[in-house]
Parts: structure tokens; sequence; C-alpha cells
């Protein structure tokens, strides 16, 4: 761990990383590539000890509301966040300041928040955006193997769903003779439709490599689904999208679905839901004022 203090703490579109690295372990993560010029080892966290200090400062001067979004880059509930509470700080400043809040994970840790996710979500909007790769939970032990499997996360949308929290799942990455089956789409489909999710977000049937992130993928090939890697290299050899050979016929499996229980499926729709602050209880706040003034 590596504790740090930023010099800020939001973006330009009111997103923010309160961790660097992770200690999740998805053979595929893209935040490993060096592209992101990170200073240390992966695993090694960087710890943003100054976040919840540099967003009050932030949202104490917004004269507009408007969603706060972490998780881009990094899960906001990682392990380190049981003993450092810094996501929950957050939270509780943006419920104090009456801001909306979207976060993405892949862990039943926010489930902690639950108080905090609906108090926000009484006041204005309150997503949490939950990343289901694939359906066979022994293959989701070696995708994604130190944090909870997607049997699990599709109960935290369920318990989620019955709190009144909407919800977005991320369906990817796809990866090309691994886990791009209609068996496996169907089946994380199912746990969206069950959660009765807002929309799926899905980038096409494939996963995205880049220097750093595909030489860890390409190791962890090796080490468990022998042979794979040279299939990798000889279909696509450095490219950057690594596509699906069943891309078309999954795309089309996936918007069915969508279509036939009315969720959600367009990138652009969804993501400007994401980041359309709604306020709440105005109406009757208004006739309540005009009471009074009568």
């Amino acid at each position: 761990m590596h504790k740090v203090n930023a010099k800020s703490i939001l973006s330009a579109q009111n997103g923010m990383n309160l961790y660097r690295g992770c200690s999740h372990g998805c053979i595929y993560c893209d935040s490993r590539s060096t592209c992101y010029g990170m200073k240390h080892p992966f695993e090694d966290i960087e710890v943003k000890i100054n976040a919840p200090q540099l967003l009050e400062a932030a949202l104490r001067s917004r004269r507009k509301k408007c969603m706060i979004g972490t998780g881009a880059m990094t899960d906001p509930y990682l392990p380190l966040e049981k003993e450092l509470c810094l996501t929950r700080k957050c939270l509780e400043l943006i419920e104090h300041y009456g801001f909306g809040a979207v976060l993405q994970t892949k862990s039943d840790l926010v489930l902690r928040d639950l108080d905090l996710l609906k108090k926000i979500n009484e006041k204005t909007k309150c997503v949490v955006q939950m990343t289901l790769t694939t359906a066979d939970e022994e293959l989701c032990r070696i995708l994604e193997p130190n944090v909870c499997t997607t049997k699990r996360r599709a109960e935290v949308l369920d318990i989620l769903r019955d709190e009144g929290i909407p919800t977005v799942v991320w369906l990817c990455p796809i990866l090309p003779f691994i886990n791009d089956t209609e068996e496996n789409i169907r089946g994380v489909m199912d746990y969206a439709v069950r959660a009765k999710v807002y929309g799926v977000l899905n980038f096409g049937m494939g996963v995205t490599l880049r220097d750093g992130d595909r030489q860890y993928f390409y190791e962890k090939l090796e080490q468990h689904f022998p042979g794979l890697r040279r299939k990798y290299i000889e279909n696509y050899g450095n490219a950057y999208e690594v596509d699906s050979p069943s891309g078309k016929k999954l795309m089309s499996v996936f918007y069915q679905i969508c279509r036939e229980n009315g969720l959600e499926c367009s990138i652009n729709r969804i993501f400007a839901w994401l980041h359309t602050f709604e306020e709440k209880n105005t109406a009757s706040q208004i006739e309540l004022s005009d009471f009074m003034e009568l």
C-alpha cells in the first residue's frame, strides 16, 4: 500500500478514483496497461489518502449539482476499503451535499454502504454498476480470482433491486475461445433480467489488449488454458481489438434478450442516463412552499 496526497480528485466528467492498482487479479484488466503510467507494481495499491478532503472542497464549490462517479479505473471496494473506508467517507459527503452517485464494482462490499446508497437515492439518483463476465462459477474463479463470483454479484443485484437502488450490468469483456458462447451470454443475461437492471453495457463481443495488459493476459492463458496463447497470437497478433469469431451471433442474442425484457442496451443512452442528475421530490417541495405562502 502506498499512501499519497493527491492534488485533485474529480475529473472533467466528475469521476474519481480513490485507489490506483487492484488486488482482484482479473486476468484481462486493461488498467494494467503501461499507458497509464503506474510507478509501482499493479497489486501494490496506491491510496489517495486525502481524497475525502479534496472531494468536500470540490462539492462545496459547485454551484450546480451533478452525478459523481467512481470505479472506472479501480474498484472502489477493494479489500483495503474495509479498513480505510475512503469510499464510504466520500459517499457520506456526496449524500450530505446532495449530489448523485454512480459506482462501478465487482465486490459485494458495496452492500456495507447500502444505508448511504438509499439516502442518496431518496434525494437524487444512486446507481450501482456491476461487471458480469461469465455464468460459469469455476471459470469466474480463474478469470477474476480474488473477488466474489458472478453468483454472489447477481445476489447483490437482487438485493439492490429489492432496496430500490437502480443498477446497470457491464457485460464485458467477452474473451474469444473462453466465455464467448451463447450459453454464457444467456446465463449472464438471465441474472440481469432477474435483477431488473436499467440496462446492460456491452462494447462488442471481445476484449481489448494493450502493452502491459497483453503480456499479463497471455501469461495467464499459458497457466490456465494450455495452447490458447498460441491461438491468440496466430489469430490476433498484437491487435488492440480482439473480437470473438462468434461476435455477430452473440450480439444478435444479446439484443434479442434486451428487447424481449425491456433492458436498455444503447451505450449512448445508458451513459447519458448515468450522467443525468435528477432532483427528486421537487414537485412536492414546490407545492409545500406555495401552500406556506398562501
